[in-house]
């Protein structure tokens, strides 16, 4: 979201074109020619009237994050070693070393569960008794398999990309990391003992939530507010509601979903529309509306509560299921096609 044309002493520019209809993520930008010069504005149509000029930032961490992401795959499918084992694994003639464990064990072209447990899988039995709390940050750089991997880089880089453009490497960063372990905090209350649960979904979906808030308590700087919110409500709800399938951690998605929502009010806030500042330091208004303060602050008591409670019951052994019998069908729903016992 950037403001092309602010006083800055020469003349007076057109204003941009009215745009129509919006785009949903993960594209956080369109291309619009200003004076024939193309600058990036935001999918929901920031008001080019608005108050301070902002500057796009350099994207390098996304980039970063997605080949640490690789290149922990790679790490794990070398110790992995399917053929050691002597199974029957998928491209063992090409891949050697690196080849799959067999579909039947992994459909998703990957490790074995084992060898995901021994480098950092979150593994609710050793993060309770074994004292290994490390394991609800560095599950979250582990991934299942090729599939799982690819699915979730190309997310992070429609996603992630746009968003550190906009607001910076230190804030995305930020809302990625937290939201990775608020999404391992309640996999950890409803995950099973016997389970073992990887990936950067819940920090993906931290991301995403980031965004739902981030239009919220930027109400006043959007256009097509209404369009822009049932968008993101929408994508919200179809990739919760794939998480209802077996074999998906949706307590990491909804975790990492809701602590990013909070994050998002308290780092991606931006000045109310038609802030500015006079040259003697007077402001036309405040920077910031009493909504947007209101909603910073109780975003930061509900994520340091909700953090807090959450690793409490965590290291306590508390069993999320102990007490909430119903909750189970939020991560899967049996059908007549599946079941979710096992």
């Amino acid at each position: 979201m950037s403001n092309p044309d602010v006083e800055n002493g020469g003349h007076a520019r057109a204003p941009p074109p009215t745009t129509t209809g919006i785009k949903p993520p993960p594209g956080r930008y369109n291309a619009s020619s200003v004076d024939g010069q193309h600058a990036p504005v935001s999918p929901f149509y920031y008001d080019h009237a608005a108050g301070v000029q902002e500057r796009q930032h350099h994207t390098w961490l996304v980039p970063l994050v997605v080949l640490a992401n690789v290149a922990m795959f790679l790490v794990v499918m070398y110790y992995n070693d399917c053929p050691r084992n002597g199974a029957d694994c998928v491209g063992h003639g090409v891949l050697r070393r690196f080849s799959f464990q067999p579909l039947k064990e992994n459909p998703l072209f990957g490790p074995s569960a084992t060898t995901l447990e021994k480098y950092g899988g979150l593994d609710r039995y050793k993060v309770v008794h074994g004292n290994q709390a490390w394991r609800l940050e560095t599950s979250t750089w582990l991934h299942a398999g090729l599939l799982h991997l690819g699915a979730n880089m190309i997310s992070l880089i429609f996603v992630g990309v746009r968003l550190e453009q906009q607001f910076g490497f230190w804030k995305v960063g930020l809302v990625y990391l937290i939201s990775g372990v608020g999404g391992s905090v309640l996999s950890v209350l409803f995950i099973k003992n016997d389970g073992v649960s990887v990936g950067a979904s819940g920090a993906l979906f931290g991301l995403l939530g980031a965004m739902l808030s981030e239009l919220i308590t930027n109400w006043t700087i959007y256009t097509n507010r209404i369009a822009a919110m049932a968008n993101l409500l929408i994508i919200a709800a179809i990739n919760l509601a794939i998480g209802i399938l077996p074999h998906v951690d949706n307590f990491a998605h909804i975790g990492g979903f809701l602590t990013g929502f909070l994050l998002g009010f308290v780092l991606l806030i931006q000045p109310r529309f038609g802030w500015s500042e006079h040259p003697f330091g007077g402001k036309t208004k405040s920077k910031y509306t009493a909504c947007q303060i209101v909603l910073l602050v109780l975003a930061v008591v509900l994520t340091i509560a909700g953090l807090a409670v959450g690793l409490l019951m965590v290291f306590r052994g508390v069993n999320g299921n102990d007490h909430c019998s119903w909750c189970h069908y939020l991560s899967c729903v049996p059908t007549s096609s599946w079941k979710c016992d096992n």
